[in-house]
């Protein structure tokens, strides 16, 4: 999976600036970040264990239809052939609404089981790396059931909503870990070190 930017070649005549490569600066950034992923990873369990233990969270209905979805999904992972088109169209559409975000264009958009991309006229970090933190079929989930609630009593399918983003956020982390030894693009255009160490964090935050 990939998207492409247009670029345009610099004139020959203008000097070239002296400049600190982005890839060193994002690698340090990363090193600082890497207190804070020990941090984050202690106080997540933490909290999830006092809120499973003390809270009783594991008692509760929405914590098993979770579980059970996800479940259901890491037998079917494992199992089952892997939708992988599934997963790069919601790759490719994770890029298109970031770069949206950004005030981006997007001129083409391709998908198929062999992999994918876009074509768009801003990159950055930010877009490279959404569909790895991003997990797009679960917002898409919690978005349809908030609109939905607008119109009609959606009260007795909330358990089934906590289901399907078992399911969905066990897609997203399965396909995150499978896809990212593959050696993407999307990884080592931005230093494939600063890369894990955003998406590790993201992932913890949007997680909690």
């Amino acid at each position: 999976m990939r998207y492409v930017v247009p670029t345009r070649r610099r004139a020959s005549h203008h000097p070239m600036p002296l400049t600190v490569p982005t890839r060193w600066v994002k690698n340090i950034i990363a090193l600082f970040l890497l207190p804070w992923c020990a941090i984050l990873t202690q106080t997540f369990f933490t909290a999830f264990t006092r809120a499973t233990i003390h809270q009783q969270l594991w008692a509760g209905a929405e914590f098993w239809f979770f579980t059970l979805g996800a479940v259901l999904w890491l037998i079917a992972f494992f199992g089952l052939p892997r939708p992988v088109i599934i997963y790069v169209f919601g790759h490719e559409l994770t890029h298109v609404l970031w770069v949206w975000l950004m005030g981006g264009r997007v001129s083409k958009f391709r998908v198929s089981g062999e992999g994918g991309h876009i074509v768009t006229n801003r990159t950055n970090f930010l877009i490279a790396l959404a569909p790895y933190f991003f997990p797009l079929y679960s917002v898409l989930a919690i978005a349809v059931y908030g609109i939905a609630s607008l119109f009609f009593n959606v009260a007795p399918y909330g358990q089934l909503l906590y289901a399907i983003l078992g399911i969905t956020w066990a897609f997203h982390l399965t396909f995150t870990c499978w896809m990212i030894p593959k050696n993407q693009t999307d990884l080592s255009d931005h230093g494939t070190f600063f890369s894990l160490v955003f998406i590790y964090v993201l992932n913890l935050v949007l997680l909690s």
